[in-house]
């Protein structure tokens, strides 16, 4: 149990300012996603914010419902996909765009662009200014590592 309890604690966010390698175990993941499913949101999506690096941040997220239409005008989305399916559409146009942050967009949906399908251990880059928006099937589920990069 100790073990546990240490890959637990240590789910803590990583800054930058550590400059040793982190590992983040499939258990220490199953423990993250387990927390998670016990937060989603009114949008039925959780995550948690692993590590804050120079150039580049990662999160588990977990969704059981489609997502907002984003766009991240300055950083590039990779994911990993941990567990459960879901499409992921890219490009076209964002409806109903409205600004969030500095250089954060969400939208109401995507017209146009790409649909793909990602399954576990599929990973997808998405570049920076790319709408996109994940969708998740009515009961279905979805849990991937995000990486965000910043794009100069």
């Amino acid at each position: 149990m100790k073990c546990v309890i240490a890959l637990f604690a240590f789910s803590a966010i990583v800054v930058a300012s550590d400059p040793d390698p982190v590992l983040w175990s499939a258990e220490s993941i199953k423990h993250i996603d387990k927390r998670l499913a016990s937060k989603l949101n009114d949008k039925k999506m959780a995550a948690e914010k692993l590590g804050q690096f120079d150039n580049h941040e990662l999160a588990l997220v977990r969704r059981e419902g489609s997502g907002d239409a984003e766009q991240h005008v300055k950083l590039a989305d990779i994911f990993v996909v941990v567990s459960g399916e879901a499409m992921v559409q890219v490009g076209g146009t964002m409806m109903n765009g409205k600004h969030t942050s500095e250089n954060e967009l969400l939208g109401s949906s995507i017209t146009g662009g790409t649909k793909n399908r990602l399954r576990p251990g599929d990973v997808f880059h998405i570049p920076a200014n790319a709408p996109h928006q994940v969708l998740v099937g009515s009961g279905k589920q979805f849990v991937y590592m995000t990486i965000k990069v910043n794009e100069p």
